[in-house]
This record gives structure tokens, C-alpha cells and sequence, in this order.
């Protein structure tokens, strides 16, 4: 199962990869929050300090991904073509 899906690219999500340091993500719907967690940090080569997860109406989830101390969420954003 491919528990990432796409990255958010609203202005809010954009944001907040200055201020906070986190990237906004849409998941599946049945994906746990350790699972989200270990696909980025396999895909992007970072470490994961926090996972929150919004449910929205379309059976998807909304997940905020806060890259941990020493990493930059704007490298990961510049890999996404974000910024």
C-alpha cells in the first residue's frame, strides 16, 4: 500500500515549511501515523520528530509532517518542486 499519496501546495502548507518547519502531505485513509512516518523518512533521507493527521471528506487523510532538528522541510520541498 502507498501510504503517501501527494504533498499540499496551498498557501497555508507553504508556510508552514518556513515558519515550523513542516510538510503538508495527503495519505490514505487507513495509514497509521508510524507508517507515514517511516515511508518519508525512507523517501526523503530525514528525520521525523511529529505526525498529526486531519481526516477529510474524501476518505483521505491530511498529514502534518514535522522534520526534526538538523533537517530543513525546505530541502524536501525544493526535492517536491513546492518552492
Amino acid at each position: 500500500m502507498a501510504v503517501l499519496m501527494y504533498p499540499i501546495s496551498t498557501e497555508k502548507a507553504i508556510s508552514l515549511i518556513d515558519k515550523e518547519n513542516i510538510i503538508v502531505y495527503m495519505t490514505d485513509m487507513r495509514a497509521t501515523k508510524t507508517e507515514i512516518k517511516k515511508e518519508f523518512e525512507s523517501l526523503f533521507k530525514v528525520k521525523v520528530k511529529d505526525v498529526r493527521t486531519v481526516n477529510t471528506i474524501s476518505n483521505k487523510k491530511k498529514s502534518y509532517i514535522k522534520i526534526a532538528k538538523g533537517f530543513k522541510a525546505s530541502d524536501v520541498a525544493t526535492k517536491l518542486k513546492l518552492v
